[in-house]
């Protein structure tokens, strides 16, 4: 199966602040993207937290993970059942709840199925029939409908930028930087670059906190040419509007199921939305004219 790796043009650069110690920046992969942590203390509490962080991420790819087929994820999307699931995947399932119902239901993870037919030439209609998070069993234990699959590439890499960080802060961190496809800050301030697929770097931001995400719909096309952005409300291959999304949220999580919902929603529904925990929205047209929400 090609890659559904998301692309995600942020890029980000930071000065240890001053009596800060010893300043490391891990780089790596997880989730099938590039993956860096950066931050700053004394030298051997830096590398036992690095430490700590990869073995979170190993947990986050044996759990989301498309690609491996001892995953959590492929061994429901080959059952259709996960009786005990761990407590994170457990939490993701809450947040994709929430995600659905955020955006009308133009984040849902269950367009597995839509996505496979049409990057491997099977039958679109019936892998669109399948589309509808309403057929997902969350509790007890997780339970698909007939014939539906998963993919989590929209939310569960920010999930994991957040379970880094998280543990990072745990482990009495204040100033780092998670990027496991999308960014999560503590402390800061840190430089963001916001780069849009087709114009570049299309300006920098400043982030203290929080967490920010990028999608660019163009960056990864199906055969045909198409977009990788699904469009879950008609199961077709809608063009997307915006050349990229960038979300600030509290969370990467948030941000990230945002920014790819978004690009499929007209300017005046994202105005119109209200989540807790929505910073700020940056819009890239197609004509890579840029608006902040």
């Amino acid at each position: 199966m090609p890659s559904r790796r998301r692309f995600l043009a942020i890029t980000a650069a930071a000065i240890a602040a001053p009596g800060a110690g010893h300043a490391a920046t891990w780089r790596g992969t997880a989730l099938g993207a590039a993956a860096a942590i950066t931050l700053s203390g004394p030298r051997h509490r830096v590398e036992l937290a690095l430490a700590a962080a990869r073995e979170t991420l190993e947990r986050m790819e044996a759990l989301f993970s498309l690609y491996r087929e001892d995953s959590a994820l492929s061994r429901l999307n080959a059952t259709g059942r996960l009786k005990a699931p761990d407590a994170d995947f457990t939490n993701l399932m809450a947040l994709c709840d929430r995600a659905v119902a955020a955006t009308g239901g133009r984040f849902d993870p269950t367009v597995q199925p839509l996505w496979r037919a049409l990057a491997e030439g099977g039958d679109a209609r019936d892998a669109a029939a399948r589309i509808g998070w309403g057929r997902v069993t969350t509790a007890p234990g997780i339970r698909l409908g007939r014939g539906q699959a998963l993919t989590l590439n929209g939310i569960a890499q920010g999930f994991a930028s957040d379970r880094v960080a998280e543990g990072l802060a745990a482990a009495g961190f204040s100033r780092a930087l998670v990027d496991i496809g999308e960014m999560r800050a503590l402390g800061g301030p840190w430089r963001i670059g916001i780069e849009d697929h087709a114009q570049g770097l299309m300006g920098q931001v400043s982030l203290s906190g929080g967490a920010i995400a990028t999608s660019s719909p163009d960056a990864l096309l199906l055969p045909g040419g198409a977009s990788h952005v699904l469009d879950p409300l008609s199961g077709s291959l809608a063009q997307p509007l915006w050349s990229s999304v960038s979300v600030e949220a509290d969370t990467a999580a948030l941000a990230d199921a945002l920014s790819t919902a978004m690009c499929l929603m007209p300017r005046n529904e994202i105005e119109g939305l209200r989540v807790e925990g929505l910073r700020k929205v940056r819009l890239v047209d197609r004509a890579g004219d840029m608006v902040t929400l």
